[in-house]
């Protein structure tokens, strides 16, 4: 027999053993295409729900010496930002978060009002508090808008046109595109989803198929058969990414679906079978590697245990291009696509913002790519041809 048949043998023999566990078949299937936009439905509609409340609400503001500038109290209130007494110990206050935001007007504000100097006026906050970030950025633009308005009445009265003192006009051009601008909403968590449904997306079977018949002792018939190990071991992979490409295929699908009943940003992703397309090319790479990986990692464990605990490591390395970006952020360059999860993060990225992806990009990732998985196979091979495999414990 050859090591094609034997290779399709052990694959269909794969998928038969998960087809009778039904509940880690839909662990495997379903679990990620149902959990990932409801999750990311859910934030957009927290963000939104969020941003509204917090611009339309009435803000009521701790002021201390609010008597000191009865007329900037005054216009404040017709903006929503109501004053009100300040708790005894305001700085405690804003520590335990009971007050978002709070104004402090000096006794020395109507002095420096009336001769004409600039009068000072402090807002209170913890930057380090997001929830006090929309608060706190609204009281500052209600004082700075009122300032800007009396200095221009100041000008006038004076007989001076206000634009005098503007002598540049600053305007800005954003050369975002629409689609780019859409693809913000998930720019940070959709890639790092994806990367891992798909690096992970074979790990029910393949640690099953590996540790899992090594501790049940079943994988010594296997391997006493005429069938060459990788032959075997390459079974087992392919079914392990048989379910991996049909759980990544459902999530994509499940996004798009998402997207499509979704409100607000959400429904302005692009989700067009060419951009999904695109994704499923960046995702399947990665799809073989994870599980190529994981399947040397597994064929070295001693237990069902000892293999699962690979994946609470696994499951961080698609967070560090993230972190990278986020704490040193760079600009794109070609050996950026050579490396494994900074690669499908860049590319993903370049997806959900609609942006041309060059022929040589794609080449030298999926060369860079397939090389890596290349290399993991021939790993898990040679694991696979260590006779020690067939003994447990």
């Amino acid at each position: 027999m050859s090591a094609l048949r034997w290779m399709w043998c052990v694959m269909r023999k794969e998928l038969l053993d998960i087809g009778r566990d039904r509940r880690t078949l839909f662990m495997a299937l379903l679990l990620g295409p149902l959990l990932y936009p409801v999750l990311m439905t859910g934030m957009n509609v927290m963000m939104e729900k969020r941003a509204k409340t917090e611009q339309d609400r009435v803000l009521e503001v701790p002021v201390l010496g609010a008597a000191h500038a009865p007329n900037l109290v005054a216009h404040l209130a017709t903006l929503g930002i109501v004053a009100v007494d300040a708790p005894d110990d305001l700085d405690a206050a804003i520590a335990r978060q009971d007050v978002d935001v709070a104004i402090e007007i000096p006794a020395s504000f109507a002095e420096d009002w009336q001769a004409g100097r600039p009068a000072t006026v402090e807002v209170i906050s913890d930057s380090t508090q997001r929830n006090a970030q929309t608060p706190a950025t609204r009281v500052r633009a209600a004082i700075a808008s009122y300032g800007q308005q009396v200095g221009a009445l100041r000008l006038l009265a004076r007989g001076i046109d206000p634009s005098v003192v503007q002598p540049i006009a600053v305007g800005t051009r954003d050369m975002a595109s629409e689609e780019a601008k859409r693809g913000m909403l998930l720019a940070a968590l959709l890639p790092y989803l994806l990367i891992l449904s798909s690096f992970i997306g074979g790990s029910y079977l393949i640690i099953d198929a590996t540790a899992g018949e090594r501790e049940r002792q079943s994988i010594e018939p296997l391997l006493a058969t005429p069938a060459a190990r990788g032959a075997i071991v390459s079974g087992k992979m392919l079914a392990a990414c048989v379910i991996g490409l049909l759980s990544l295929l459902l999530t994509l699908l499940a996004f798009k679906l998402s997207a499509q009943i979704g409100t607000g940003m959400t429904r302005m992703l692009d989700v067009r079978l060419a951009a999904i397309g695109k994704m499923l090319l960046v995702l399947l790479p990665m799809l073989f590697i994870g599980t190529s990986l994981l399947t040397f990692l597994a064929a070295a464990a001693k237990s069902m245990k000892e293999a699962q605990s690979h994946i609470v490591w696994l499951m961080l390395l698609p967070m560090i291009p993230t972190f990278v970006l986020i704490i040193n952020p760079i600009k794109t360059e070609l050996w950026q696509f050579a490396v494994p999860f900074l690669s499908q993060n860049q590319l993903l990225l370049k997806i959900i913002r609609a942006e041309p992806i060059a022929p040589q990009v794609w080449a030298v990732y999926l060369l860079a790519s397939f090389a890596l998985v290349a290399v993991f196979w021939g790993l898990a091979v040679w694991r696979y041809r260590q006779e020690r495999l067939a003994i447990s414990g």
